[in-house]
């Protein structure tokens, strides 16, 4: 699946591959990545889009509870071989054009 690498992606892959069998909610995610809300719940969609993350709400009233139920995500059996492959090529060390490593520096 192509989806892009971006660094707010990576850091939402690493916590959720932290523990890949783990259900986190979207704050904890957030919190862990050190991302904003309204970027991480983007990101998780795209991930549960692709079949990477799956996701349920918690079944709580939130009136009993004192808050709203939190939407829990977790990291498919797929979507753990796919984001290791995905962060492995993101973190590879890219060379500068047409596959030539940077030139030596010339002598002074």
């Amino acid at each position: 699946m192509g989806l892009r690498m971006t660094i707010p992606t990576q850091l939402v892959l690493q916590v959720l591959l932290s523990d890949p069998d783990a259900e986190v909610h979207g704050y904890e995610i957030g919190t862990a990545a050190g991302l904003a809300s309204g970027t991480v719940h983007p990101i998780l969609a795209r991930l549960e889009g692709a079949g990477w993350v799956e996701s349920r709400w918690e079944d709580v009233d939130g009136s009993e509870a004192g808050r709203p139920a939190r939407r829990y995500y977790r990291v498919t059996a797929t979507g753990v071989a796919s984001a290791r492959a995905a962060l492995a090529r993101a973190h590879r060390p890219r060379q500068v054009g047409l596959g030539r490593p940077w030139p030596s520096p010339e002598p002074s």
